[in-house]
């Protein structure tokens, strides 16, 4: 599981980084078509808005896995261990049944209804644009469930300060 995990690590990186580099070629194309030849690109603009999408959606997945996303944790930090993981276990179930819900159920019927809509300025569907929704929640669900995991392993450390002695002394 550590194999995978690593393996899709590295790819949601590559994939994320790509994407980023598309949407900035998109937006230097739309601003040169627009100053420039006065003539704007209506698909780079499009493409662009979902370019930023599926970059945004992946970023999210990625920052869940590495522990990255926005945690207010100044009181649980406070609490005793025991406490810490089950407010922890508490977090990402609710974290996940809202994925569970919103992204991975209503990205899934979003993706249905839009599924044979047509885009007019690219060459896919509304559907298959709106595949970033249930991908990115499947993923943030596969790290949720990482998570909850090791909040039961022995190495659960809870949210107490932790300095790195060695970075410290550099």
């Amino acid at each position: 599981m550590i194999t995978f995990r690593r393996w899709l690590d590295r790819v949601l990186r590559a994939i994320c980084i790509a994407l980023f580099a598309v949407l900035v070629l998109l937006v230097v194309w739309q601003v040169f078509t627009r100053l420039v030849l006065s003539q704007p690109s209506a698909w780079s603009e499009e493409a662009a808005r979902y370019t930023f999408v599926w970059v945004s959606m992946i970023g999210i997945a990625i920052a869940v896995g590495e522990k990255a996303d926005v945690i207010m944790d100044f009181l649980v930090e406070k609490l005793p261990l025991a406490w810490q993981r089950v407010v922890d276990i508490l977090a990402y179930l609710t974290v996940l049944a809202f994925v569970g819900y919103v992204l991975i159920y209503g990205g899934g019927k979003q993706v249905v209804s839009a599924w044979t809509q047509t885009n007019p300025l690219l060459p896919f569907t509304q559907g298959q644009l709106a595949l970033a929704f249930p991908i990115a929640g499947v993923l943030i669900a596969f790290y949720l469930v990482i998570h909850i995991v090791g909040t039961f392993s022995r190495d659960y450390d809870g949210h107490g300060f932790h300095e790195d002695l060695e970075a410290a002394t550099a």
